[in-house]
């Protein structure tokens, strides 16, 4: 396992157990259709949320969340479709964003639900 894999589960593992602490429930983990990866799938509620995680060793270049750009964006989108439709899901869908910063090698993390779409 390379060190940018190991720390991508790594991330995936502390946002998965921030959510569950806010009171989400882990429906799928790195979800794969096509081009498209989706880090976490959660349910709360009547919300099926779609979780895309990015973590950074340092600000210097930018916030964790800034890296989710359009195509990203899009890339997730299209593999919720195919979840969706794949298990006739027709309730309320919605796209965060947890972002990892690690300040003082302590992880920050932010919750920007409803991100994008």
């Amino acid at each position: 396992m390379t060190d940018k894999i190991k720390k991508g589960k790594e991330a995936e593992d502390m946002a998965a157990d921030f959510l569950v602490q806010q009171g989400y429930e882990i429906v799928e983990r790195n979800y794969r259709y096509k081009r498209s990866e989706i880090d976490l799938i959660v349910r709360r509620d009547n919300w099926l949320i779609f979780v895309e995680v990015k973590m950074r060793s340092s600000d210097a270049f930018g916030y964790p969340e800034e890296f989710v750009d359009y195509k990203k964006a899009k890339n997730i989108v299209y593999g919720a479709e195919q979840y969706t439709y794949d298990n006739n899901y027709n309730g309320n869908v919605r796209y965060d964003v947890v972002a990892i910063s690690m300040k003082n090698g302590e992880p920050e993390i932010r919750h920007f639900e409803d991100a994008f779409y």
